[in-house]
């Protein structure tokens, strides 16, 4: 049993070590859970810019959250005439800066119970904790929920979501 805890710790140490050396698009890539999000990425063109200097918060959606639209939404999005709808849902995920875990929290709990981020297409989400979670509800008053937090890239954080946000 002790070996197999070492055996994990390690595991978990090299993830944090070789995380930090992969941007925020390299960890959606890693991830089996987020295909569609960078099938979706690269559609819109937004690879190089995410790749960039950053730093970048992207809250990520899975993959199961990109199924949960209603049918036919994610198929429109990627047809090549909808790219600047699909850039507009995507940069809806995307916030200037670097906000980890704690900061998010922090931010809730200055503000009364809610915050309000900025995302990179000028929209805002609004943060709440619910029953110890976080959730991001949006200009449609649809909710997600971190899932995963503070996955630490070269160029800023990703938190994993279970669903899609829409401006």
């Amino acid at each position: 049993m002790k070996k197999l805890l070492s055996i994990i710790a390690m595991s978990v140490f090299s993830f944090g070590l070789f995380a930090q050396d992969k941007d925020v698009v390299d960890i959606a890539i890693s991830s089996e859970d987020h295909t569609t999000l960078v099938t979706a990425v690269k559609a819109a063109g937004l690879v190089e810019t995410l790749k960039g200097e950053g730093p970048f918060t992207v809250f990520a959606p899975t993959n199961a959250a990109f199924d949960n639209l209603p049918e036919g939404t994610l198929e429109n999005l990627l047809k090549d005439e909808n790219q600047e709808q699909l850039q507009a849902v995507l940069t809806y995920h995307v916030v200037s800066g670097s906000l980890m875990a704690k900061d998010v929290l922090k931010a809730v709990k200055m503000n009364d119970g809610k915050a309000e981020v900025e995302t990179v297409n000028g929209a805002t989400l609004s943060v709440t904790v619910v029953d110890g979670k976080v959730q991001l509800t949006d200009a449609k008053g649809n909710t997600a929920t971190v899932t995963a937090t503070d996955l630490k890239g070269s160029n800023g954080v990703v938190h994993v979501i279970d669903a899609v946000v829409l401006p």
